[in-house]
């Protein structure tokens, strides 16, 4: 999908950077490498994201070799690897749990990524439907880490070879009107 087809889904209440409505999650990934440089831009935005303190608590886990992503597919729920074994790429962020906000800053970074994604013509899709305990045993992830999110990372392929139910729920969705999302003074 295009940015101006787009443009005919989202709407912003106020003027933005095009970036923040082009920025979606499609499941549709065509089997095409990133090539390295592509990726460590993606991965050197996120590296810029704010951190209290500056701790910078992420850390990404990558699989881009097929025998990489072998060993995530036993912990991702059967639906979602439906499309995600398409993904050339995938990224467990996980956050070190020193910090007291290691969550919030780690979704800074995912942030990040996802928007530099976009510039360099990718599409990503975070999954929260996966083993998180089976993950941290494959993985080798120590216990002061927590599990975030796993992200697929590539190019978009067409809606057409997703299963018919998935076909219907590839686009861009919409967002509730930020007066909605604002409370001044209270909550109300």
């Amino acid at each position: 999908m295009n940015s101006t087809e787009i443009k005919q889904i989202r709407k912003a209440d106020h003027e933005i950077n095009p970036i923040f409505l082009n920025r979606w999650s499609p499941r549709s990934f065509l089997e095409k490498e990133v090539p390295e440089d592509v990726l460590m831009r993606v991965l050197e935005a996120a590296r810029w994201a704010p951190s209290a303190n500056n701790i910078q608590p992420w850390r990404f886990i990558i699989a881009r070799t097929k025998e990489d992503r072998e060993k995530f597919y036993p912990f991702i729920a059967e639906r979602n690897r439906i499309w995600c074994e398409k993904a050339p790429v995938l990224a467990l962020i996980i956050s070190d749990k020193q910090d007291k906000v290691h969550g919030f800053d780690a979704g800074a970074a995912w942030g990040y990524l996802s928007l530099q994604s976009v510039e360099e013509g990718l599409i990503t899709h975070p999954i929260g439907g996966f083993n998180k305990d089976q993950a941290r045993e494959v993985l080798n992830i120590p216990d002061n880490f927590a599990i975030q999110a796993l992200i697929a990372i590539g190019y978009q392929g067409e809606k057409e070879v997703l299963p018919e139910d998935f076909q219907e729920r590839e686009q861009p969705s919409d967002r509730r009107p930020l007066k909605e999302s604002i409370f001044e003074g209270k909550f109300e």
